[in-house]
């Protein structure tokens, strides 16, 4: 409790068509790691799938950002995803790139009804301790 800060990445939303999902711009200030963490709840369309995307910059507004590589991601992009039947379910991927600004993007691919999702942001290994609720 004391060593981490959670932050919104994508407040619950239910999506109804393909419209990408794209979380807060999360700045690592502070911190030395950080988890994007993904809930589902009901999930309407009988084929729809959701891609997801993590890029990362130096600039705060994201300009230049580019899709984090692979190496620098705890677990995959591939893994985060989900399906049509993936009510109910929770996803995570972790970064540890050296860049402050981080995103996620989650994409829907032949949704036409009503999936429920939302994300949040688990930044860890704070450089100082504790940090309040919310830190300040």
């Amino acid at each position: 409790m004391s060593n981490i800060h959670v932050a919104r990445a994508i407040s619950p939303v239910s999506v109804a068509d393909n419209t990408d999902q794209v979380s807060q711009i999360i700045d690592r200030q502070g911190y030395g790691s950080l988890t994007f963490v993904i809930a589902t709840g009901s999930i309407a369309d009988a084929d729809v799938t959701f891609t997801v995307l993590v890029e990362h910059s130096d600039a705060s507004n994201m300009s230049g950002g580019v899709p984090v590589p692979d190496d620098d991601l705890i677990g995959t992009e591939a893994l985060a995803a989900f399906v049509f039947n993936d009510d109910d379910e929770v996803r995570k991927i972790g970064y540890r790139g050296a860049r402050r600004y981080v995103r996620m993007t989650i994409t829907p691919v032949g949704n036409a009804s009503a999936a429920v999702l939302a994300a949040v942001a688990i930044l860890g290994h704070a450089e100082m301790l504790p940090r309040a609720n919310p830190p300040v």
